[in-house]
C-alpha cells in the first residue's frame, strides 16, 4: 500500500454550469489496491468527476494522473482507451447477442485465443459465474448481469475500476449482498477502484476511503469510520447517518455542557462568536448521533418517546427532552416502548463534535 497513489487529483476544475465550474478546485488520492467511493446529492458533480477520470470531459484546471502518468489536464488530454482504466455502467451495457463468455472476452479482443479463454475461464470463477457461461443477458437476473459487467471490466486488468452507481437498478436488498460481493471481488483481484453513488451506506459496504461532494466541492476524504465520527464539515455532519445538533455551552478546550450533561474531549471547532479563549461561555452545538444516547431503566434522567421506527435487530427512537428538544436514540429491539412512554437515558459519547453556533441563533443561550 506504499510508493506513489493509483489515482491522484489536484486542484481540478471541470466544466462551467450557470457561470460556476461543476467540480470546483477537487484533489484526492487514492492508494494502490484501495476502493474509494464519491457521495452527494443529485448536481454535486459526482458523475462529471468520473467521467473526466475516464477521459469523456476535459480538464479546465488542475490535473488527474493514473500510475503516475498526467493522463488529463489543460495541456494533456490521453485518449479513454490509453488511461488504463476499466468501466462499469449503471446500465450494466451488456451485448444482448453475445453470451457471457463472449461479453467477457470483448476486451481481450487483441489477445491470442488461448491467453484470452484462460483469462475468461478465471474471470468467470472469479465473479461465481462459471455454470453460466453459456447464457444471454436476458436468462441472467440483475445481480448476475452487474457481475457480468464487472468481469468484462477486470478482464484486461485495469490499472483503475471506475463504477457509475454500479447497483441503482437493483432492488435494496440485493444491492446491499451485491455490495459486499463486488468488495471481495476486487480486493482477491487486487483492484483499484472508484464509484460514484447517491446511496452512503452502498459506500461505507463497499469503500475504503469515501469522499463527500456539496456544489462541485469535496468536503472531506476519508475512512467511513472518520465520516461518521469526526465529520470536518457541518454539511458533512448533517449529510452522513443520522443525528441532531443540540446547542451547548464551551466550558473549556475539552469540556462542553449540553442539556444531557457534559462531554470530554477535544474541542475541534472554533466558537464562531469572536471570542479570543474558551472557558467564557461560548455557545456551539454538538452533534449527537443515535448510538451517543443509551436506553438506561436506572438513569435518572428520563425522556418521551415521540416516534419509533422499527429495524429488526434495534429501534430508533425520537425522545423529546425536557427542554421540548429531540434526540435520537439506538435502542435494542426487545425495548418496545409505547409513543408517549418516558424512557430513562444517558450519554456515552466517544467523540466530541462541535460546530459554530449558526448565525441566527449566536445569542440564544444553549442551555
Amino acid at each position: 500500500m506504499n510508493g506513489r497513489p493509483i489515482l491522484d487529483i489536484s486542484d481540478l476544475v471541470l466544466g462551467y454550469r450557470r457561470g460556476s465550474p461543476v467540480v470546483d478546485g477537487l484533489s484526492l488520492q487514492l492508494v494502490r489496491g484501495e476502493i474509494g467511493c464519491v457521495v452527494g446529492s443529485s448536481g454535486c458533480g459526482k458523475t462529471t468527476l468520473l467521467r473526466a477520470i475516464a477521459g469523456f470531459i476535459p480538464v479546465e484546471r488542475g490535473t488527474i494522473a493514473i500510475d503516475g502518468e498526467t493522463v488529463a489536464s489543460a495541456e494533456v488530454s490521453l485518449a479513454p482507451e490509453r488511461r488504463g482504466v476499466g468501466l462499469v455502467f449503471q446500465d450494466f451495457a451488456l451485448f444482448p447477442h453475445l453470451r457471457v463468455e463472449q461479453n467477457i472476452a470483448f476486451g481481450l479482443r487483441g489477445a491470442d485465443a488461448h491467453a484470452r479463454d484462460l483469462r475468461v475461464r478465471s474471470m468467470l470463477e472469479l465473479v461465481g459465474l462459471t455454470a453460466l457461461a453459456g447464457k444471454y443477458p436476458h436468462e441472467l437476473s440483475g445481480g448476475q448481469q452487474q457481475r457480468v459487467a464487472l468481469a468484462r471490466a477486470l478482464a484486461p486488468a485495469p490499472k483503475l475500476l471506475l463504477m457509475d452507481e454500479p447497483f441503482s437498478n437493483l432492488d435494496v436488498e440485493l444491492r446491499a449482498r451485491l455490495g459486499a460481493e463486488v468488495r471481495q471481488i476486487l480486493k482477491d483481484s487486487h483492484t483499484s477502484a472508484i464509484l460514484v453513488t447517491h446511496d452512503q451506506q452502498e459506500a461505507f459496504a463497499i469503500a475504503d476511503r469515501v469522499g463527500v461532494m456539496h456544489q462541485g466541492q469535496l468536503e472531506q476524504w476519508d475512512r467511513p469510520y472518520e465520516l461518521y465520527h469526526r465529520p470536518a464539515s457541518r454539511f458533512v455532519a448533517d449529510f452522513i447517518g443520522q443525528g441532531v445538533f443540540l446547542p451547548a455551552k464551551v466550558l473549556n478546550p475539552q469540556r462542553v455542557a449540553i442539556e444531557l450533561g457534559e462531554l470530554t474531549g477535544s474541542v475541534p471547532s472554533p466558537c464562531g462568536i469572536g471570542c479570543d479563549v474558551c472557558g467564557k461561555g461560548c455557545h456551539v452545538e454538538v452533534l449527537l448521533r443515535p448510538d451517543d444516547v443509551v436506553h438506561d431503566d436506572a438513569s435518572p434522567m428520563t425522556a418521551e418517546v415521540v416516534r419509533k421506527i422499527f429495524r429488526g435487530g434495534d429501534f430508533v427512537y425520537t425522545l423529546k427532552l425536557d427542554s421540548g428538544r429531540e434526540v435520537l436514540a439506538l435502542v435494542p429491539s426487545h425495548h418496545d416502548h409505547a409513543i408517549g412512554e418516558r424512557i430513562g437515558i444517558r450519554l456515552d459519547a466517544d467523540h466530541v463534535v462541535t460546530f459554530p453556533t449558526p448565525a441566527l441563533n449566536a445569542k440564544q443561550p444553549p442551555l
